[in-house]
């Protein structure tokens, strides 16, 4: 819903990094590519690429979840009657328009009758209605989310009582207004990824995107 009205411009993902020495060294935020970054096999210019390296090993692993100007085409949950392949006249309820009135099981084809809800990894290319654009992608750790960037995560910031700003210095305002921002991502987060994941501020990849007509 947040990617249907727009508010959700931004998502981010744990960047599954190797195990790194015991001693020395530590992994950092890069990029590589661009001008004067190097040539591919083919004396092509590489693109610059969003990246984290390891000041030890050197080792270098680029984003894996695309890079600007890659589309990335998103799966739903939804109600099926007839999807390509299985009838000329595709049917998707998508679970946002789900009121329980609109679809007929006795409408449906055997298999639809059968799985009823089809969970979103199960969702054809042709049925996703959502395409996105990556606008660009970075390297961050989870505690750096700022405000601008909790809300761009698509939640709605918690409520703040004038009562706990009258009085307060400028940054102790601004602190008061990022934390009712980042409050509800960091209680999201750890709905998805567990107690403590937010406290454990591991590395993950930021991808901002747009999106763009089917």
């Amino acid at each position: 819903r947040a990617l249907l009205d727009g508010s959700k411009t931004q998502t981010r993902r744990i960047a599954k990094l190797p195990p790194a020495p015991m001693t020395l060294g530590t992994w950092e935020a890069t990029t590589f590519g661009g001008p004067n970054g190097g040539t591919n096999a083919r004396g092509e210019e590489i693109p610059e690429m969003a990246a984290i390296w390891h000041t030890r090993t050197g080792e270098t692993i680029s984003c894996p979840h695309g890079q600007p100007g890659d589309r990335l085409w998103v799966r739903e949950s939804f109600w099926g009657c007839d999807l390509p392949g299985f009838g000329d006249q595709p049917c998707v309820v998508y679970d946002d328009e789900w009121t329980g009135k609109d679809y007929s099981p006795a409408e449906a084809r055997p298999w639809a009758r059968k799985f009823g809800r089809i969970p979103s990894i199960h969702m054809p290319r042709d049925c996703s209605r959502i395409l996105l654009e990556i606008v660009s992608a970075h390297v961050e750790r989870l505690n750096e989310c700022s405000a601008v960037d909790a809300t761009a995560e698509g939640v709605i910031p918690d409520e703040v009582r004038q009562i706990s700003v009258f009085g307060a210095t400028a940054d102790e305002r601004a602190a008061i207004y990022r934390r009712a921002a980042v409050a509800p991502y960091e209680r999201l987060w750890e709905s998805i990824n567990g107690a403590d994941s937010w406290a454990a501020n591991p590395w993950v990849w930021v991808i901002e995107f747009k999106r763009v007509a089917v």
